[in-house]
């Protein structure tokens, strides 16, 4: 460390995970580039998901306790006793595989005009078992359109930000005095707000390393696997925005949403739930056509998916999603 100071701070909130923590811990605590500190945020849950992070000896890791703020919240108190130079994000139900850090961390040092530095992700179930689906951001630098039409950073636990990209994009102080890094009026699609504001008023780029660096856990009791809930915080979420930026969403928001359904339609695909997904799918194609002719595989495995999902017995499915498993590891859009 430089002056006993880290390079990363790495922000976990947690909030009743008890069955997950130890494995983010422990995957954070695996990592090939150590020069970290871990902030354990605990937003007053009431499981033993705190005891099991007190019970790690490690000198890194420092645990803050706060009444429950959501995980906006806890990100912010995170974020706020920071003292790396650059801030990673991890949900305290995902997990990263080892070399996760020393990708970003090289990348960010290698450039200083990159802002935010990520990879794509896996989906796995609570058993910690690959769906056959991943999040596949568009490899490179991408531009504000981009970031908000999904082709960027596709979840909490994969970005690792320059600080100075938050601190350009941060919202005004609170009434208790408190810096807003993500919007803590929002439980839901906060990383969509956040990203997007970022990309419009930093002039730090979003850039993504190719490969996959971190399992994303679909559980049935979280946030993301509500899926019509998530649809609808997401046009909450743009209207947010648009109050902002009203001529970058009326020209953009189409789009976006075209590719969010189409997202979602995986997402329902690996959750297994047939009649979401069609429908889903349809509505992808239905507000864009032209992703039949610009990601014609993508679009078509989408929706042939979910059409197999809802005509085949399960067993059958299982066997066809073996068979064309790399067709569904498609974008996150």
């Amino acid at each position: 460390m430089t002056q006993n100071l880290p390079a990363v701070s790495v922000v976990m909130p947690v909030y009743n995970v008890e069955r997950f923590v130890a494995a983010a811990i422990d995957s954070v605590l695996a990592q090939s580039f150590t020069d970290f500190e871990l902030i354990i945020v605990d937003d007053g849950g009431n499981d033993r998901s705190v005891e099991i992070c007190a019970a790690y000896a490690d000198p890194r890791i420092r645990i803050l306790h706060q009444a429950n703020r959501g995980l906006a919240g806890a990100r912010n108190t995170g974020i706020a006793a920071a003292r790396g130079r650059y801030i990673a994000l991890l949900d305290s139900d995902d997990i990263w595989l080892p070399g996760k850090l020393a990708e970003n961390v090289a990348h960010l040092d290698a450039d200083p005009d990159v802002g935010v530095s990520y990879s794509g992700a896996i989906l796995v179930n609570e058993r910690g078992e690959d769906l056959g689906v991943r999040q596949t951001p568009l490899v490179g630098r991408i531009d504000a359109r981009q970031v908000f039409c999904g082709r960027g950073v596709c979840n909490g636990s994969i970005p690792v930000f320059r600080r100075e990209a938050l601190e350009q994009a941060a919202l005004p102080r609170d009434a208790e005095g408190r810096v807003w890094y993500f919007d803590e009026s929002l439980r839901r699609s906060e990383d969509v707000e956040c990203w997007t504001r970022i990309a419009l008023r930093s002039p730090l780029a979003f850039e993504c390393l190719p490969g996959f660096t971190t399992l994303y856990r679909v559980n049935a009791g979280g946030l993301s696997a509500d899926i019509p809930r998530q649809l609808q915080s997401w046009e909450d979420v743009v209207d947010r925005i648009a109050a902002f930026a009203p001529e970058f969403i009326a020209r953009h928001r189409r789009e976006a949403r075209a590719r969010e359904v189409r997202y979602l339609a995986r997402r329902a695909v690996a959750m297994r739930d047939a009649r979401l997904a069609v429908s889903l799918s349809v509505e992808a194609v239905t507000l864009q056509p032209a992703l039949l002719v610009t990601e014609p595989r993508k679009t078509l495995t989408t929706l042939g998916a979910a059409l197999a999902l809802r005509v085949l017995s399960p067993y059958r499915f299982e066997r066809l999603l073996r068979r064309v498993k790399p067709g569904l590891a498609g974008d996150v859009s």
